[in-house]
């Protein structure tokens, strides 16, 4: 039987394919003029429209378009209710900027980027990590390595963690399925933990041989009493699991997940003393412009999606190795959520699995080898999300905030460059330990 996808033609993909690159490209080129929320809603309109028009006249379309409009709100709310949250939470004084507390932190980061999102865990550490190691000379890997852990590959083990697997949540994805991926998350964190505190005792050793006089030791162990402020919000966050919890146990009302999201956002908001939000420089800023730009995503990935699942055995990928360096190279050049879903749909394509029912991929993690090519997928899009600064969205708030306190960090080409020469050999022995070709 002829399915959506097989009536549509590849140009159909273009609004999508132009959407991320218009993001990648006017991130580098244009990042004044792009760094405007009315400039990305118009770059958004411009190619979400049509797209959408298409779909309103094909026989199946409207109904494919307001699955995807659904999970666009599901994404947005839960991303809004994080976001608000770890703005409410701020860890006032700092640790001591020593290797083996910054190691230490970055351990702690991993395991909280799981609760409160890549996103929240990113933000919430960022600024204690930064004021610990105020007095070092030399910052920038110290960033380098926060987002390659704290801001990726850290947020592993749950559907908060990252995007991706939360839009593999909204697909029928179990919420105790990500559990499974304890193990690359184990290994890959901690391999990566390593090499930073060998970095990191390498740029003190040779930071105090230059400088012997200063008291450079003296100075890191040094730190500020630690002390977490807004701590009511982390009853919210346990709202918020529960809200999700909620969802994927019993069939709840459309919309009501989504309302109870936003209702535990606003009280966080409203309960938070303004000196927080003061604290942690909090504004609507980033959500307003991560909500504009994954409208267009999910509007323009209708199409690419459908082509891809009823196209899958042109794809050329069968092996889960195969698939988790293919989502990985992508989601390393353009963002690791609408890659996720566009190789989740190559596979449940080739295993015959129709993507026609929004919760597809509860299909996907019923058979053997539908876990295995999700196992690679998740793990791919998470773990390499990190390459680049658009690979995932606290990349570049993390950059903009080690800037403001004058960290000096590399350019786009030259992160690339860097983040890649520490990956590969992880990213080499992950593939051989639990991808073997």
């Amino acid at each position: 039987m002829e399915t959506l996808g097989d009536q549509l033609p590849l140009w159909s993909a273009v609004p999508f394919a132009a959407l991320l690159i218009a993001v990648a490209l006017l991130e580098v080129l244009a990042a004044g003029w792009w760094a405007r929320l009315r400039n990305k809603a118009l770059v958004v309109a411009a190619l979400a429209v049509p797209a959408a028009a298409q779909l309103l006249l094909r026989h199946g379309g409207p109904e494919a378009l307001t699955h995807s409009l659904a999970e666009y709100l599901s994404f947005v709310a839960l991303l809004a209710a994080l976001f608000v949250i770890a703005g409410g939470i701020e860890i006032r004084g700092s640790l001591a900027g020593t290797p083996l507390a910054n190691a230490g932190m970055l351990a702690i980061g991993a395991v909280l980027a799981n609760v409160i999102g890549t996103t929240g865990a990113a933000m919430l550490l960022i600024r204690p990590f930064l004021r610990a190691n105020a007095r070092r000379g030399t910052r920038a890997h110290l960033v380098v390595f926060f987002i390659l852990i704290v801001a990726n590959a850290g947020g592993l083990l749950t559907p908060i963690g990252d995007p991706p697997l939360y839009l593999g949540f909204l697909k029928g994805v179990p919420f105790d399925w990500t559990f499974r991926l304890w193990a690359p998350w184990l290994f890959v964190n901690g391999v990566l933990i390593l090499i930073f505190n060998l970095i990191d005792q390498a740029v003190v050793n040779r930071e105090e041989r230059r400088d012997r006089d200063t008291g450079l030791m003296d100075e890191l162990i040094a730190h500020q009493p630690l002390h977490l402020a807004g701590r009511r919000n982390l009853l919210l966050l346990a709202a918020v699991v529960l809200v999700l919890l909620a969802k994927g146990a019993v069939t709840l009302p459309h919309g009501l997940t989504e309302l109870a999201l936003l209702g535990i956002a606003y009280a966080s908001y409203r309960l938070t003393p303004r000196a927080i939000h003061d604290g942690n420089h909090f504004t609507f800023g980033p959500i307003a412009s991560v909500a504009v730009l994954f409208a267009g995503v999910f509007v323009t990935m209708t199409q690419p999606l459908l082509i891809l699942n009823a196209r899958a055995d042109e794809i050329g990928l069968h092996h889960p190795w195969q698939y988790f360096w293919a989502t990985g190279a992508v989601s390393s050049t353009l963002d690791n959520a609408p890659t996720y879903l566009a190789f989740t749909s190559v596979a449940a394509g080739q295993l015959g699995i129709g993507i026609g029912d929004p919760r597809y991929l509860a299909d996907l993690t019923s058979t053997p080898d539908g876990n295995s090519l999700l196992f690679a997928i998740a793990c791919g899009a998470v773990m390499m999300g990190s390459l680049t600064y658009l690979g995932n969205g606290p990349n570049l708030m993390v950059k903009e905030v080690a800037e403001h306190r004058g960290v000096r960090m590399p350019h786009f080409f030259a992160y690339a460059a860097i983040a890649l020469l520490i990956m590969l050999p992880v990213l080499t022995a992950t593939t051989y330990l639990f991808f073997p070709p």
